[in-house]
């Protein structure tokens, strides 16, 4: 029988993760920073690189270099590469606005799909991916750092036993000092920091963040409205995007609020929720602390089910797991594409937006 997530956290805190083959994968695109981290993990043996499909030849020499990659896994295009090889996923490194891309051709080819976050950068295209990995019966995943944090993992657990009694409040502080100001690659900059390839600036890039475990708590519900404000405190730097944003998630009975920024002194990726008896705040991924009216304790944080995406990808690929609402399922991330597009229009037109 198929676990959900929730149930697998819950029943295997403590089961050692049996050996398996890893994935064969397949990558469309390089210029995503975090294909870095993809590419750590293929050095540690994690994954299996069957191939590679990106046109810039610059940056494939890049990587090449510095991971010394044979030649022969590198295509110009992914089309190019699906003809040569058959991976259990491909993995999208690519801008987000091309993440549509990526699925038009995977899906009828009958190979799932994880990009990274976010799913797309409108609701159209983030529909139009649904209806075919749908038609097409592929998982079409959504790899977000937060995900693997142990405190996150717990502080959800927690929530789900009542521990703090029932939500009424969540505060989801993401952001560094700026993408340029923290080393990004031009490669990555390029479209990062353009409004229609990213799909805006900070309110994109770190709001889908908030967005993403706000929906997960509360169980795929979408908000009831969104409202939100942009602020372009650094023109010179970032003169087609916005680089700060709050938005605010209305639900009937709890509060999200959610800062994004490209304008912090360093970087933060933290989350409080506030319940009926009590509070919690993961204050980073291997941190998390209780509150309660007459005691602040820190809370021993259990080993996850999954610490990285492939162990989960890999799960899921072999039946072993159904995303049903996990942080990195389909049907969370549609909402966080909803929100995210409600949240621009909230900003640009000064009002609350009802979904």
């Amino acid at each position: 029988m198929k676990k959900s997530f929730l149930t697998l956290i819950a029943l295997a805190f403590f089961l050692p993760v049996i050996s398996q083959q890893p994935l064969k994968v397949g990558v469309a695109g390089l210029s995503h920073d975090h294909a870095l981290g993809l590419m750590h993990q293929y050095k540690d043996g994690k994954v299996i690189l069957q191939g590679i499909a990106e046109a810039d030849t610059a940056l494939c020499g890049r990587y090449k270099r510095r991971f010394q990659l044979p030649d022969s896994i590198f295509y110009p295009s992914l089309d190019v590469m699906l003809q040569k090889i058959h991976p259990e996923a491909v993995l999208a490194y690519n801008p987000v606005y091309q993440h549509i891309d990526v699925v038009e051709i995977c899906a009828p080819k009958g190979i799932s799909v994880m990009v990274e976050k976010p799913l797309a950068t409108t609701v159209a295209q983030a529909n139009r991916m649904a209806e075919l990995a749908r038609k097409y019966h592929i998982q079409l995943l959504t790899n977000y750092e937060t995900t693997w944090y142990p405190s996150n993992q717990q502080l959800y657990t927690m929530v789900k036993s009542q521990s703090i009694g029932d939500v009424r409040k969540m505060v989801v502080h993401d952001g560094h000092e700026g993408p340029k100001e923290i080393g990004c690659s031009n490669d990555f900059l390029q479209w990062l920091t353009d409004p229609v390839k990213n799909g805006g600036g900070a309110i994109t890039d770190f709001g889908c963040y908030g967005a993403n475990l706000m929906t997960w708590l509360m169980n795929g519900q979408a908000p009831v409205a969104v409202t939100a404000i942009t602020h372009h405190i650094k023109p010179d730097i970032y003169p087609k995007v916005d680089d700060d944003a709050t938005i605010v998630l209305d639900y009937p009975r709890a509060t999200g609020i959610i800062e994004a920024s490209w304008n912090w002194p360093f970087s933060i990726k933290d989350w409080e929720v506030f319940g009926k008896t009590g509070y919690l705040h993961a204050l980073n991924p291997n941190t998390l602390h209780q509150r309660l009216k007459s005691s602040y304790d820190p809370v021993t944080l259990q080993q996850p089910t999954y610490t990285d995406n492939l162990q989960y990808l890999s799960d899921v690929l072999r039946g072993k797991v159904q995303p049903a609402n996990d942080l990195s399922s389909l049907e969370n991330n549609l909402i966080v594409v909803r929100i995210l597009e409600a949240a621009k229009r909230s900003a640009k037109e000064g009002k609350r937006v009802a979904l």
